[in-house]
């Protein structure tokens, strides 16, 4: 196992600014590049945040505030006719604005300077390829074995809602084709040498109109292709910060918070907990678990990016252990952090091991000695953290969730959408209740559909072209997140859907982690990040 220790320290104006598209390779130490986030706009925002008050996970379940009752709509019906409002002012905003293909048949423009030349696509690009007059045929890769499987879940929870929609006769054109969704989802492990394979066979054989996939590693070793090919790639199941790349890869985005961005929202954690996390001997020990893949290392390098801007470094020292997507157990790597007496723990990892190192916080006693334990936003899942998956032993844990609601939490029984979802779920074979990814797959299915029918409705009906400005031009109420957590593309100047979150702390009693203070929206204040795979950076 590698591991490293580095000193850092905390200034809470700056815990954003310091962000990192990325940094060197494994062992680079010191060496990483900052440009995750607009300094300038980022750092008033910073310096209002309160991300939980000094509450420690070891000194008992006080809430800063419970999440506000929201005012989103109280039935199905009111949502759907809010996301029908929503759909016609995007595609009124593309056609004033004038944005599509353009006369010359090669052009694609869209807001704030996006552009897109068609003639550079691969030769046999179809503009309609993947659907017929009835059909529009997606294909997916996603981990339906191994440690990362119940991720899988997600895909089947989308293909759940498509088929909805599918019923109801929805995705009917502009050229008045109806059409139903048919998504082919194939398993690739959550391995990326078995990605390429099964992505050349949807796109070659199946001659797919879309790909939608789950996982940094996998995503990586396909995007340079997919956009190559002009094919649409939207809503990828991962946040490395590379799919903020309008510029160089327009066809493809994520759909999580920037895992950068969440390392740095820790980073400003550990600023203003400085205190308790020194107190005694005035330095502090931050422990980290990270899995060792694309997706482990953009956590590790966005937070080294935060702690190389820091000005005291001699206020606390970093520990870490590195694990491999399907090591079978955390054991060891675990046993060795909580050797450290670390004074906070991070998960920076994904899937089984989530649930693994909550459990193992609570055997080998950091969860009587560390002050904050830290779960990663991809971890927030039911499956990972509830009662079901480790007992009661999540109590007092920190999150940045990212906002989503948990499908399988109590506290949302009284949630007209989650109802809803619960519903479909059942609906097609699913127990709501056996994985909170479930519940995010309801959610990315809807963005799916919502895209989907914003293209169907602009000039010419549904294309691939069409699908690309509706995916860089559309702001929604995505029902799946909190209230004031906002979704939307901006052409250039904004090329992440999600910036917001929530900060949570896990309530056994609820079952759900309890949102602390505001909702932080840094909607916009991302910077775009042309990702050079080489030096595992922003260019």
């Amino acid at each position: 196992m590698r591991r490293y220790r580095q000193g850092m320290a905390a200034a809470a104006g700056l815990a954003l600014i310091a962000a990192a598209c990325g940094g060197g390779d494994d062992g680079a130490g010191d060496d990483v590049a900052a440009g995750s986030t607009r300094p300038d706009e980022v750092a008033d925002e910073v310096n209002k945040l309160d991300l939980g008050g000094t509450t420690s996970t070891t000194g008992g379940t006080t809430d800063t505030t419970d999440a506000p009752a929201a005012a989103y709509p109280t039935s199905m019906e009111e949502w759907e006719a809010r996301w029908e409002e929503e759909r016609a002012a995007v595609v009124e905003r593309i056609e004033e604005n004038g944005w599509g293909l353009q006369a010359d048949g090669i052009t694609v423009k869209g807001p704030e300077g996006f552009t897109v030349d068609l003639s550079k696509c691969a030769s046999g690009w179809n503009n309609t390829e993947g659907i017929s007059d009835t059909e529009i045929k997606i294909g997916s890769h996603t981990a339906l074995s191994g440690t990362l499987a119940d991720g899988g879940n997600i895909m089947r929870a989308g293909q759940v809602v498509m088929d909805h929609y599918n019923k109801q006769g929805f995705f009917e054109d502009s050229e008045g084709k109806k059409r139903s969704v048919n998504l082919i989802i194939k398993d690739d492990g959550y391995d990326p040498a078995r990605t390429i394979p099964i992505v050349d066979e949807l796109i070659d054989s199946e001659k797919v109109f879309a790909v939608w996939g789950l996982g940094s590693g996998p995503v990586m070793k396909t995007y340079d292709k997919l956009n190559q090919r002009c094919i649409p790639h939207p809503f990828e199941i991962t946040g490395h910060p590379a799919w903020g790349d309008p510029v160089n890869h327009p066809w493809t985005t994520g759909i999580l918070l920037a895992y950068n961005t969440e390392a740095t929202l820790w980073g400003a954690f550990i600023d203003q907990h400085i205190e308790e996390l020194t107190a005694g001997d005035g330095k502090a020990t931050i422990a980290g678990l990270i899995m060792n893949n694309d997706f482990g290392k953009a956590y590790e390098l966005g937070f080294k990016a935060w702690l190389a801007s820091t000005p005291n470094k001699d206020k606390v020292e970093f520990v870490s252990e590195t694990i491999e997507p399907q090591a079978p157990t955390v054991t060891d790597p675990m046993t060795n952090l909580a050797a450290e007496n670390p004074d906070m723990f991070i998960q920076m990892l994904a899937g089984t091991p989530c649930a693994q190192t909550i459990t193992e916080v609570a055997q080998n006693g950091m969860k009587e000695n560390t002050k904050f334990l830290m779960a990663a936003s991809v971890c927030r899942a039911s499956t990972y953290t509830g009662r079901d998956a480790v007992g009661d032993a999540t109590e007092g844990w920190w999150i940045m969730g990212g906002g989503a609601r948990d499908v399988a939490s109590p506290a949302e029984d009284g949630t007209a959408y989650i109802k809803w979802a619960r519903e479909l779920l059942a609906s097609g074979g699913y127990d709501y209740k056996s994985s909170g990814n479930l519940g995010f797959g309801v959610g990315f299915g809807w963005m799916w559909v919502q895209v989907l029918e914003i293209a169907g409705q602009l000039p010419g009906g549904l294309t691939r072209a069409n699908l690309l400005i509706a995916m860089r031009a559309t702001e929604m109420t995505a029902p799946m997140y909190l209230e004031g957590i906002k979704w939307n593309m901006n052409g250039n100047a904004d090329s992440y859907w999600l910036e917001g979150t929530e900060v949570g702390r896990y309530d056994v009693a609820k079952q759900t982690f309890v949102q602390q203070g505001d909702i932080i929206d840094l909607s916009g204040k991302s910077s775009n990040c042309a990702w050079d795979q080489s030096a595992a950076t922003c260019k």
